[in-house]
């Protein structure tokens, strides 16, 4: 006798025409058989309905251990409730690829990387959604290989998507993930909605979501306790991403929180060859973290961080409420060009406020190349109990600043006027979510839960 069917419903850009289940092609959720041959038969399957609707292959509830695999156009993976998905620690689950072409080698060693766990390159119209399911990366042997220098090729991301065009993930949570969670890289038109990212804030390098050389990109409503930089926006590293010349811009981020103890809210850089320009951030809550916003470049980097736009941001207990660095030093080989000098410029933080704050600022620009049009406005900043005898540490910069308590160093005078933050929304603000319908069977302990239509 059919289980009773229920009407499910979820939110995407694309809703999908045809259906199915990860069960139906012979994943078992146990939690110790792996499942990398059917998710990738399911997706290979699906891939037929590409211009005949799209597809979706639904994740019912249990554990599902699985290598990577690679994701298709006009498609959809849908994760339930009570769905897990096991980031398999047998590293044959995990093909080597050669390193992204703006950062000439891999972060953590040279050569090449292992491919993320949930994958995708060249795709129009790709999601990765559900009602909160989780996608546990398992990254603690990864993390202990990379403390011990025993890694072989740099540790793989929990999800990339490369090369592609309207991309939404969202009401996910991601844990422990080897190292980077969310990487679009060389995309257009991507939706970051609703995730909660989670790590130990001693893991390493666990950034929540890293835009990567993107355009029209909207980041909102996601939680993140990492080790690592909670938001960091890049472009490429030195030589690479100069030649490779794809910036990141047109970046909306608002409504996040974050805890990062010794890393950033938000980065721009380190790798920012390609240039950083027009991000806007609104409504940031920072709890426990080392910088509020941070903006990090070295002589060698070249390109530019440009427009930058923050407003509304309360931050507890930091141990500095704004962080530019000239002299962050990392290259990924000895041929970059010391000659290639980075512009920072129209960077614009009002409206904000923050307590238990050991430095109100570090601002260090380059000798030569100063950081210039730095802007800081109505922004209220209460010391910790034992400050640094140096509330604002200015160096190489020239800006203004308008009501900002305490009094700013020197190099930013005060006037009358507030800092600017665009009036005019971004293309990707656009962008609507529509309402989508599927029936699946009610789940029982027994059952698959195979999906069974849409709507």
């Amino acid at each position: 006798m059919e289980l009773p069917r229920i009407l499910s419903q979820y939110c995407a850009i694309s809703c999908r025409a045809h259906t199915a289940s990860l069960a139906d092609f012979g994943g078992v959720g146990d939690g110790t058989t792996s499942n990398t041959r059917a998710f990738q038969t399911a997706v290979d399957h699906l891939s037929q309905f590409e211009s005949d609707g799209g597809s979706m292959l639904f994740v019912p509830p249990g554990k599902w251990l699985t290598g990577s695999f690679n994701l298709t156009s006009h498609f959809t993976l849908f994760l339930h409730q009570d769905a897990v998905l096991l980031a398999s620690q047998d590293e044959n689950e995990w093909a080597v690829i050669e390193p992204l072409p703006s950062y000439g080698r891999g972060r953590d060693t040279e050569g090449g990387r292992y491919i993320s766990l949930i994958f995708g390159t060249n795709l129009t119209d790709v999601i990765i959604t559900g009602d909160n399911g989780t996608i546990d990366g398992q990254g603690e042997t990864w993390w202990n290989k990379f403390h011990k220098g025993e890694l072989s090729y740099t540790r793989p991301y929990l999800i990339e998507i490369m090369y592609s065009e309207n991309v939404q993930i969202s009401n996910l949570t991601l844990v422990n993930s080897p190292s980077w969670n969310v990487h679009p890289v060389y995309c257009s038109n991507v939706i970051v909605q609703g995730l909660t990212i989670l790590a130990p804030v001693t893991s390493p390098n666990t950034d929540g979501i890293n835009p990567d050389s993107c355009t029209n990109t909207r980041i909102e409503d996601c939680y993140i306790v990492s080790g690592d930089d909670c938001i960091a926006v890049k472009s490429g590293w030195d030589q690479y991403g100069i030649s490779f010349a794809m910036p990141t811009k047109r970046l909306v981020i608002r409504r996040l929180t974050c805890i990062s103890p010794f890393s950033a809210v938000i980065a721009l850089g380190s790798e920012m060859s390609g240039g950083i320009e027009d991000v806007r951030a609104e409504e940031i809550l920072a709890i426990d973290s080392e910088s509020g916003i941070r903006i990090k470049t070295a002589v060698g980097r070249g390109g530019y961080v440009k427009d930058i736009y923050v407003r509304g941001m309360t931050m507890k207990t930091m141990k500095w409420a704004f962080w530019m660095t000239g002299n962050y030093g990392s290259h990924p080989d000895n041929n970059y060009d010391p000659n290639a000098l980075p512009l920072i410029s129209n960077i614009n933080y009002r409206d904000m406020v923050a307590e238990n704050v050991t430095m109100a600022a570090k601002l260090e620009g380059i000798s030569g190349d100063p950081f210039t049009g730095i802007c800081i406005s109505n922004v209220t900043i209460e010391l910790a109990k034992k400050p640094k005898k140096v509330i604002w540490n200015c160096t190489d910069v020239e800006g203004v600043s308008s009501g900002v308590v305490p009094l700013p160093c020197s190099q930013l005078p005060e006037v009358s006027a507030e800092c600017n933050f665009p009036a005019e929304s971004l293309p990707i603000d656009n962008v609507e979510i529509q309402t989508c319908s599927y029936y699946r069977r009610k789940y029982s302990s027994s059952d698959n839960d195979h999906v069974l239509k849409h709507l």
